[in-house]
């Protein structure tokens, strides 16, 4: 963690992980600081970007989007341009909900929900079958949904 981060910022970064709506007061009456200080730390992590965006977390099966897809996409070449030319491309798809470009076997992972198989089949199409960036791509269908929200360990 940064060492700009003392032990109040981090107890409220735990509670915020937990209830980004939690009031301020009730935030400072767990962590022992008043309402104001709360507020105050809260604006400053969200300035210096440890407090990234506040999100609603849906639940994909509520939302329509029944299913979630693991995609491994290996690259014809990896140069500067094609590398971020497929990177604009999947985070402007609102489908992908993670992008990782990753070192081993292949070069991007993704995390994908959609509605249904029809619905992935016509953006692999898109996204991975007429795109000449990309070699080829292996799928995994999620069975089940263990764990889905981003929580750092502070």
């Amino acid at each position: 963690m940064s060492e700009d981060l003392d032990s109040f910022d981090l107890a409220i970064l735990r509670l915020l992980q937990t209830d980004n709506a939690m009031a301020h007061r009730l935030i400072g009456e767990k962590v022992n600081l008043s309402a104001p200080s709360v507020q105050r730390r809260i604006r400053r992590m969200e300035r210096s970007g440890v407090i990234a965006a506040n999100v609603a977390l849906l639940d994909p099966d509520k939302a329509g989007l029944a299913l979630t897809i693991i995609v491994e996409l290996e690259l014809v070449s990896e140069t500067t341009h094609e590398i971020d030319a497929v990177k604009a491309q999947l985070s402007a798809t609102p489908e992908v909900q993670q992008c990782y470009y990753v070192t081993g076997e292949v070069d991007i992972v993704l995390v994908m929900v959609v509605a249904s198989m029809t619905h992935y089949e016509e953006l692999s199409r898109r996204l991975f079958i007429e795109n000449d960036a990309v070699r080829k791509f292996r799928t995994f269908v999620s069975m089940d949904r263990v764990k889905a929200r981003m929580e750092l360990a502070l």
